[in-house]
């Protein structure tokens, strides 16, 4: 008994037999808490538990045990085999600690499959020489040799492509523009971001896809749009009579401006003179993708609101409306406040045709109108936010009319928005006044209108 406690292979059994059931039983609660949270790092821990211990317990049985010698082939299979899992081991690893788990953004989550893939036959091919030279004295100085003229060769033959690989990774890497940005080069005007690769990149100018190779980018000057953050504005240049009052071009520029719906939240337009005639409005935007849309929307308001405050846009005035619409339009404020042929002739010199653009806000929340009009052709949308979103409360067509608080010296409580090309017929506060103290029945039916709105926008608020 005392022979067997004093032999050298007895305490390594012991020892052996020992430590690899609690090292088994300590991983597999160390994978399975790796496994609920999800962590990348669950397969590498899976691999030492299953593979390495028990090939690593049983080579050492072999060798401290029984007393094989080292170079029998019992123990290079095993060993082989040993650093085979291993090889797999720090593979798994790596990519787990440096890759998997990198933050998004990081330099990490952007380099590309191909050199990953390179990397990894590197170090297998650096791997299994070792292997092949440790355990079994392979010579692998020769196949080092080859590899290093081969690698020379290839680099000469391939020198192009590697530069752009190069030129891939400074891109990546520096990151000058992300997705989403707009970018302009002396190939193109301006293209916006959509995708970003080892070799190329892919800009979306509206009539196609354009696509950069990085070498290009890398050398060649190129402007980035979207930088800095939150600054980027369009310039939008009208011209106008010299015959127009300044002030007055200015102010309806401005406002139409403040309500494009491309505005940067908190930023404000401005509308600077120029030379005669000559107005520049500064629109603030969030990215330029926004600027073909939002100059179109701007300059087809203009049109539209230049003909209302009777402005020359381009030197260019018009005869609208003619004859034929404005009777039209009159016998439309007739029908709407009960009037009879006499008081339609009354009201004939106060009544103006004019017209809005889709889209324009016709009458904004929070003002006082200074005058009701009557929906002659087209239609506006009554809006209300409610949550944070949009809701229309109500369609006005042919015949309806808006800002009938007017008479009430009261703030309208929601936007009125024209959905189509809008004509509609003005009538002045004053006129409207003379108008009701004839008719005392017509504010009546101007204050239920009040009310039905009222109802239909608490109705609409409430059910938020």
């Amino acid at each position: 008994m005392t022979e067997i406690f004093s032999a050298p292979w007895f305490w390594w059994a012991i020892a052996i037999a020992v430590a690899l059931p609690i090292s088994l039983v300590v991983l597999t609660e160390v994978h399975n808490a790796l496994l609920r949270r999800n962590s990348y790092l669950a397969r590498p821990v899976s691999l030492v538990r299953n593979y390495v211990l028990p090939l690593a317990a049983l080579l050492l049985l072999l060798l401290k045990a029984t007393e094989v010698r080292a170079d029998a082939t019992t123990v290079r299979v095993v060993a082989t085999v040993l650093g085979f899992v291993v090889l797999v081991l720090l593979l798994s690893g790596l990519n787990a600690t440096v890759f998997q788990g990198a933050p998004e953004g990081s330099w990490r989550k952007r380099v590309p499959s191909i050199f990953l893939d390179v990397a990894r036959f590197v170090l297998i091919t650096v791997g299994v020489a070792l292997i092949f030279a440790f355990i079994w004295g392979a010579n692998v100085g020769g196949l080092f040799t080859a590899l290093g003229i081969g690698s020379i060769v290839l680099g000469l033959t391939l020198q192009n492509s590697v530069g752009q690989v190069i030129s891939g990774l400074l891109v990546l890497f520096e990151q000058p523009f992300e997705i989403g940005d707009w970018v302009a080069t002396r190939w193109i005007d301006g293209g916006r971001v959509v995708e970003v690769n080892w070799r190329a990149t892919h800009l979306d100018s509206g009539n196609g896809v354009y696509v950069l190779p990085n070498s290009l980018l890398a050398t060649e000057l190129f402007i980035n749009r979207s930088l800095p953050r939150g600054e980027h504005s369009i310039d939008i240049t009208t011209k106008f009579s010299a015959a127009d009052p300044p002030d007055a071009v200015c102010r309806m520029l401005t406002g139409l401006a403040q309500r494009v719906p491309q505005l940067r939240a908190g930023a404000d337009p401005v509308t600077l003179i120029g030379a005669t005639g000559e107005y520049t409005t500064t629109v603030p935007l969030h990215t330029p993708a926004e600027d073909a849309e939002a100059r179109s929307t701007f300059l087809r308001w203009a049109w539209y609101a230049a003909r209302r405050e009777q402005l020359s846009l381009d030197d260019v005035t018009d005869d609208f409306p003619s004859p034929l619409l404005f009777d039209d339009a009159l016998q439309v404020v007739g029908r709407s406040l009960h009037l009879s042929r006499t008081d339609q002739e009354l009201v004939r010199e106060h009544v103006r045709v004019v017209r809005y653009g889709v889209g324009e806000i016709v009458q904004e929340r929070g003002t006082v109108p200074v005058r009701m009009m009557f929906v002659v052709s087209g239609r506006v949308r009554l809006e209300v936010r409610s949550g944070g979103a949009v809701v229309g409360i109500r369609t006005l067509e042919r015949g309806d009319f808006l800002g009938q608080t007017a008479l009430t010296r009261e703030q309208v409580k929601a936007d009125a928005r024209a959905l189509d090309e809008l004509t509609v017929a003005w009538i002045d506060r004053q006129s409207m006044e003379s108008l009701v103290l004839r008719r005392p029945l017509l504010m009546q039916e101007i204050g239920r209108v009040i009310e039905e709105r009222r109802a239909s926008m608490r109705r609409v608020t409430a059910a938020d």
